[in-house]
């Protein structure tokens, strides 16, 4: 059974200013099927679509055209949300109030028990190693504490579904690997995990399969045995499937 399918799948982004109205495409006809179980990376530039499939699957976007399905129904579903755990690229946290007290409100958000609810919210922060650090309100923490956190309350009502978008931002290379361990660990617990990044390195290192996003299209899907084992497989595909859209070129040093 799969967790996530797209099926032809388009986002249109219109914009109106002084009477004119552009259209930008966000998606373009994505197929995709991704089974439970597995650990799919999206890899993709800048404005390449992997944050707008991401927020299509949570909601927060509808398509233009296609559907979306989340854990075999029609997305958006409230009570397959409640079986999803995500974490945006930015922290959306309180930080007036401290890590527990975070994490405390997010698991009574999910209905958590209160009993339940403590001992959660302790093994959660033990978990993306914040222990220490829990009594301090969010105000203190920097940007690679506040990614743990954002981590801690993707995962603490024990979801069927973890969705990430870009979880390694401004995090050092001690917790980069400390995510890696933690995204396997899920995946040896049976959760499917998806998760958008720009490094290859540690997409090629915890993925069954990437999907290489460019310009709104889905260009290439990917096996872990066509890169594992093969030095710059993964680095080499992505460079060729990809199409610059920023007007930025390429580095010369003739």
């Amino acid at each position: 059974m799969n967790a996530i399918r797209f099926q032809k799948v388009s986002k249109i982004y219109r914009r109106s200013h002084l009477g004119r109205t552009t259209e930008t495409p966000g998606l373009v006809e994505l197929d995709l099927d991704i089974p439970k179980g597995e650990v799919f990376g999206l890899l993709g530039l800048n404005g390449s679509g992997k944050t707008t499939a991401i927020k299509l699957l949570m909601g927060l976007h509808l398509p233009t055209t296609g559907e979306v399905e989340t854990l075999g129904r029609r997305a958006p579903d409230v009570a397959v949300l409640a079986r999803i755990g995500y974490a945006p690229e930015a922290a959306y946290l309180n930080k007036t109030l401290t890590g527990r007290e975070n994490l405390s409100l997010f698991a009574a958000l999910s209905g958590i028990a209160g009993a339940q609810r403590e001992r959660r919210v302790t093994e959660m922060l033990v978990k993306v190693g914040l222990d220490k650090a829990m009594d301090k309100r969010l105000s203190e923490y920097s940007k690679g504490m506040l990614q743990r956190a954002s981590l801690a309350q993707a995962l603490v009502h024990d979801p069927e579904l973890v969705i990430l978008d870009e979880p390694v931002t401004g995090l050092d290379p001690l917790a980069i690997k400390e995510v890696r361990a933690l995204i396997l660990w899920l995946k040896s617990k049976g959760k499917t995990v998806l998760f958008s990044s720009h490094d290859i390195s540690e997409v090629e290192r915890v993925c069954d399969r990437i999907g290489i996003l460019s310009g709104g299209r889905l260009v290439k899907v990917m096996t872990q045995d066509e890169w594992r084992g093969k030095a710059d497989a993964l680095e080499t595909a992505f460079a060729a499937a990809v199409v610059r859209t920023d007007g930025v070129g390429p580095i010369r040093m003739e």
